[in-house]
């Protein structure tokens, strides 16, 4: 792992905080992986929370940059963000894959012993593996028991649009490391695919 990102490293667009965390390491006490899937969100974007503003739900979302936004999905699964742009604005990065490396029985643990390919491929599925709760929401990602580690070099990545939502479909806000193997779904056949920008 090389340098561990800081709250002034989130304050940029969503869709490109989004783009640079895939490959990134992500660990709460210690337990994660590598980001191989992301999705940019942002208060001008139909399909964001944002986008009716400020609610006693969404509050986290809209900063300081560099904290973890914590909602429950469809009442059952806790999903992770990392709340982006400056404070006030309202923008974040959904955590949708990870591939699964440190702490891996404590994962298989939390995850009724899936198959590897499914402990953390989707946000509610990182939610449940990496114990996230609503006592998360607006903690900062640079102090325990979140770490965020740069990746150690730019990877390919892919880009399409988002998942699940009803509004802003072509969005192409989906991020992905081309060619995982723990994406939570693949990327259609023809999907833009690039390096990362440097961290």
């Amino acid at each position: 792992m090389t340098l561990q990102l800081k709250s002034s490293d989130f304050n940029d667009d969503a869709s490109r905080v989004a783009r640079r965390l895939i490959g990134a390491i992500l660990l709460v006490d210690g337990v994660g992986g590598r980001i191989v899937e992301t999705e940019a969100y942002d208060r001008d974007d139909p399909a964001s929370h944002c986008f009716g503003g400020r609610t006693s739900r969404n509050q986290a979302m809209f900063g300081p940059p560099g904290c973890a936004y914590v909602y429950r999905s469809y009442g059952i699964h806790w999903c992770l963000n990392f709340v982006c742009r400056e404070q006030g604005h309202g923008a974040g990065v959904l955590i949708r894959a990870l591939e699964p490396l440190y702490g891996l029985d404590v994962i298989r643990e939390r995850r009724d012993g899936r198959p590897l390919r499914e402990l953390c491929s989707g946000p509610g599925r990182v939610g449940q593996a990496l114990a996230i709760h609503r006592d998360y929401n607006g903690h900062p990602l640079d102090r325990p028991p979140f770490e965020v580690w740069a990746a150690e070099a730019p990877l390919p990545v892919s880009v399409g649009p988002r998942i699940g939502i009803s509004k802003a479909v072509e969005t192409p806000w989906r991020f992905g490391l081309t060619g995982s193997g723990f994406l939570s779904k693949p990327f259609r056949e023809g999907a833009k695919t690039g390096p990362s920008p440097k961290p």
